[in-house]
């Protein structure tokens, strides 16, 4: 069989931005921040076990504005992966499939992902 230079698929450039597309890339990405925020909870945990001091110098570092802005973003992944995770259950039941709702659904994932994750700054932060 004879190869081809030519590209199997087509490139990313020529497709057109969609909101599912950018919504499915989002969803995966703050997966994988949730993933990390984990580290960050049994680095907490390992500091309580290992005494007061390390215990305050820990509190020192996870109280830092630096900190404050990464649990502000970690609390919007937890909320849009939270919406948009319900969201494919009902795509898994067979609900929400035409383009229109597909679409409307995406913008209310978005909307409720925003105002809990001011509910959850305000609360905490």
């Amino acid at each position: 069989m004879k190869s081809s230079d030519r590209p199997l698929s087509p490139h990313l450039q020529i497709y057109k931005p969609q909101i599912t597309s950018g919504l499915s890339i989002l969803h995966r990405l703050t997966g994988i921040y949730l993933s990390f925020g984990l580290f960050i909870i049994i680095y907490w945990i390992a500091s309580v076990s290992l005494g007061e001091v390390f215990y305050n110098f820990s509190l020192s570092i996870l109280k830092s504005t630096i900190a404050k802005l990464l649990y502000g973003f970690w609390f919007f992944c937890f909320s849009y992966h939270l919406f948009n995770g319900i969201r494919h259950i009902f795509w898994d039941i067979g609900i929400g499939f035409s383009h229109k709702e597909i679409f409307y659904s995406g913008i209310v994932v978005m909307l409720l992902s925003i105002i809990s994750t001011s509910s959850l700054i305000f609360l905490f932060l």
